[in-house]
């Protein structure tokens, strides 16, 4: 392969290469697809459902709100919600609080640097899928030089927990190739309708920076802020970060903390290992503490340009917390 055809057809050939890389594991007897769990309730009793209008793109906004305590404010109505698109008002055409079914992809770090830390956040993962709902859809990844399914989009919080057991350390550490593929999965799990909207979220966790992935890390962030998920993203310090040694992990954690703030997420550093059940705690406390609110630009230009996107509270020591933009659509 020459040089000036990976400069020009780069992309093409870096997908194919991470497509290779990528091994798929499907317990014995289990289906690749999962049986669709039950529909949810409306969004609101004695209001008809929304529908969606052929030709016309809903911007779906997963919004969390919080006080000055950081308490999860979740009593607020439509007309507490103004969101801004590049400045300008926009109407909000789709409200609900009503706790959205979720699909989220778990990924775990098992390079070879996790290995004395895995048991703890296997565990805490294994806390985490349990507190799923039977409407919920989680798959399992794990990455080291590789990135591994290890578990398809189910609502089994056994079969997520088997998946969990499964993985071991050992290797470098494709983190970037691991947030493309969970992208790539979630966008696979599309609404029809207003009433199959799932929110979508990553939860994410390392312990250091990338060091083997395909594709660089731009790549991987244009991809998030062009998709509908949260990204959560939780960094393990080192013993030898935590005293001030080693400076490796502060590109890490700049990656997870623009991962997590680009697409409305958040980023965790917990100092101790113990403290990782408490985190997943609180991914999933926010997780079922958000609103869905939607509405259609005033802007009909399909130009694909970035759209800047603001959502305040109309009350007083609340703020709001959503991705930060979209990209618009194009004509093509």
């Amino acid at each position: 392969m020459s040089r000036g055809i990976w400069v020009h057809r780069r992309w093409p050939i870096v997908a194919i290469a991470i497509a290779a890389s990528l091994r798929l594991v499907v317990a014995a007897g289990q289906t690749p697809a999962p049986q669709a769990p039950p529909q949810p309730p409306p969004a609101g009793r004695g209001q008809p459902s929304p529908q969606f209008k052929a030709g016309v793109e809903l911007v779906s906004l997963n919004v969390t709100v919080t006080d000055q305590a950081a308490h999860y404010a979740t009593d607020l109505t439509q007309s507490d919600f103004a969101v801004y698109e590049d400045g300008v008002k926009q109407d909000v055409t789709f409200f609900n609080r009503t706790n959205l079914p979720i699909a989220l992809a778990v990924l775990l770090d098992t390079s070879a640097s996790m290995d004395t830390k895995l048991p703890t956040a296997q565990e805490a993962a294994i806390g985490f899928a349990r507190r799923l709902r039977p409407q919920d859809l989680a798959e399992v990844i794990d990455f080291d030089s590789r990135v591994v399914v290890l578990q398809n989009f189910t609502n089994s919080a056994a079969d997520l927990e088997q998946a969990i057991h499964r993985t071991s350390a050992g290797g470098s550490t494709s983190l970037y190739n691991a947030v493309y593929i969970a992208l790539k999965d979630l966008k696979k799990v599309v609404a029809k309708n207003v009433d199959e909207i799932r929110r979508q979220a990553i939860v994410l966790l390392s312990d250091g920076e990338d060091t083997s992935s395909l594709l660089p890390f731009e790549e991987v962030l244009d991809l998030a802020k062009r998709s509908e998920t949260a990204i959560y993203a939780i960094g393990l310090r080192s013993d030898e970060v935590q005293s001030g040694g080693a400076k490796s992990f502060k590109e890490a954690e700049f990656v997870l903390r623009q991962l997590s703030q680009e697409t409305g997420g958040r980023s965790f550093f917990p100092n101790q290992l113990s403290d990782l059940a408490t985190v997943y705690g609180q991914i999933s406390d926010e997780l079922s503490s958000q609103y869905t609110v939607g509405y259609t630009s005033r802007n009909p230009k399909r130009d694909g340009t970035w759209r800047r996107v603001v959502v305040r509270i109309d009350r007083p020591n609340l703020t709001a917390r959503t991705k930060q933009g979209y990209f618009a659509p194009t004509s093509h």
